[in-house]
């Protein structure tokens, strides 16, 4: 890959400027080799697998930012699905244990996050997979850096219920474990999750994937709302098309950095995710993105039309400049990680309703919004569903990772600070499904999962 004087100088005022970098290098390990009869020794291969290998990422990766000057904001660990890997320790008291050590390998390493505490449940659930579920307000209540996931559907095997059913009492009792409900943060509900995702909370290293791999995630929403607001009078096509080359010529550079960084450790170069991820910085958000196409407030009517137009041209700027565009791509449209959005919910611009609406069209879908914590757990389970039904039906990968706050009411607001930002407690339907929910089974998969 070569690139030109003006290619490096133009990156180099992106990165200093406009909030350029990679977001997250996340080094999936397989950790199916660890399993032991013997669960002290199985612990103690766990640890030294994430532990030798988190340090060696930590150095390569500094070597680079070093060398190019572009800021590697996070480096991270994803695993394979904790539930296949307990089956023969498939206690609650097991699963804790291991949730601590895994913990602290990523902790005493100096990983931030390490992904994959999960399970995928889309058609039925083991043993193992129930133990996990029991267990993850002890564990998020034991640990610091554990992110968990599920997956419980997929266009070919529909969306079980049955498992959507055991997630809003499991979040409500996290919500009470963990200060300010944090550990709520720290899991995320798929259908069609990839497993070669590079962002937290739903990185793990899939069953697919080889002993080792290392996916990267590019980020650069206020590059992308640089060139926007340089361009006020073109219209949709000519914005799209300058969205475009933006976004190729910022996933040119992360793969150059990602291919350098997986040679150098000596493993597979996985994936380069071009999802727009927001932080709270100022200018670093996708819903000013939105606002500077024209949009008075993210929101407002027409927000989903240009969140649409923002998908299509990241997707195939990113598709133009690498054949190994994964993960989700595209764009995260987080509550509590946005400035612009959480002015939004604040000012009544945004609602829970405009935001699902958003999902349809977005790369993943309900990110990080806080609800009142006398919430209903079957409502929590309702939102759930609904969001991932749009997933299900159009044949997309959606997610939800929502917090339910003890003692906060709609209009209220957490402060998390640094990553997690800002939640604005969201109003909810006071109307309840209950009745629907409790009937449990399985969302049939839809036509398109006759192709094969």
């Amino acid at each position: 890959m070569t690139l030109s004087v003006e290619e490096i100088y133009e990156t180099a005022s992106m990165i200093l400027y406009q909030n350029l970098d990679i977001r997250t290098t996340t080094l999936g390990i397989n950790l199916k080799d660890c399993i032991d009869s013997d669960f002290n020794k199985f612990k103690d291969r766990v640890y030294n697998k994430i532990f030798n290998n988190a340090i060696r990422l930590l150095k390569e990766a500094e070597k680079l930012e070093h060398k190019y000057g572009v800021p590697i904001v996070n480096k991270r660990i994803s695993i394979t699905p904790v539930s296949l890997i307990m089956e023969t320790h498939c206690t609650g008291e097991k699963y804790v244990e291991m949730a601590k050590t895994l913990d602290r390998a990523a902790g005493d390493a100096g990983i931030d996050f390490i992904g994959g505490f999960g399970a995928s449940v889309q058609k039925g659930m083991t043993k193992s997979d129930m133990v996990l579920i029991n267990s993850l307000p002890d564990v998020f209540a034991a640990t610091e850096r554990i992110c968990s996931f599920l997956n419980v559907g997929t266009n070919v095997a529909g969306m079980n219920l049955d498992a959507v059913n055991l997630i809003g009492p499991m979040l409500k009792t996290t919500a009470l474990k963990t200060k300010d409900a944090v550990g709520c943060a720290k899991f995320v509900v798929f259908v069609n999750a990839p497993e070669d995702n590079p962002f937290m909370a739903g990185a793990y290293h899939g069953i697919g994937e080889g002993d080792m791999s290392l996916n990267i995630g590019i980020s650069g929403p206020g590059v992308v709302r640089s060139v926007v607001e340089k361009n006020k009078e073109c219209d949709l096509t000519e914005l799209s098309e300058i969205i475009k080359r933006t976004v190729f010529k910022i996933t040119r550079g992360g793969e150059l950095i990602g291919r350098e960084l997986a040679k150098n450790f000596d493993v597979a170069f996985g994936i380069v995710d071009i999802s727009l991820a927001s932080t709270t910085a100022k200018g670093d958000s996708v819903a000013g993105i939105i606002e500077a196409f024209g949009i008075e407030s993210i929101g407002a009517h027409g927000s989903t039309l240009a969140v649409a137009l923002l998908m299509d041209a990241v997707k195939k700027g990113g598709a133009m400049a690498s054949g190994n565009v994964g993960g989700l791509s595209g764009t995260f449209i987080p509550v509590s990680e946005d400035r612009n959005m959480i002015d939004a919910v604040k000012r009544g611009a945004l609602s829970l309703d405009k935001l699902e609406s958003l999902t349809s069209v977005c790369s993943v879908g309900l990110d990080m919004f806080a609800i009142p914590g006398d919430t209903p757990a079957e409502t929590i389970n309702a939102i759930i569903a609904d969001e991932l039904a749009i997933g299900i039906i159009n044949n997309k990968t959606t997610a939800v990772r929502v917090i339910p706050v003890p003692g906060r009411t709609a209009g209220e607001s957490i402060d998390y600070g640094g990553l997690l930002g800002e939640a604005p407690i969201m109003h909810v339907n006071r109307y309840s499904s209950r009745e629907f929910l409790k009937r449990g089974g399985r969302l049939p998969a839809p036509v398109t999962s006759m192709r094969n």
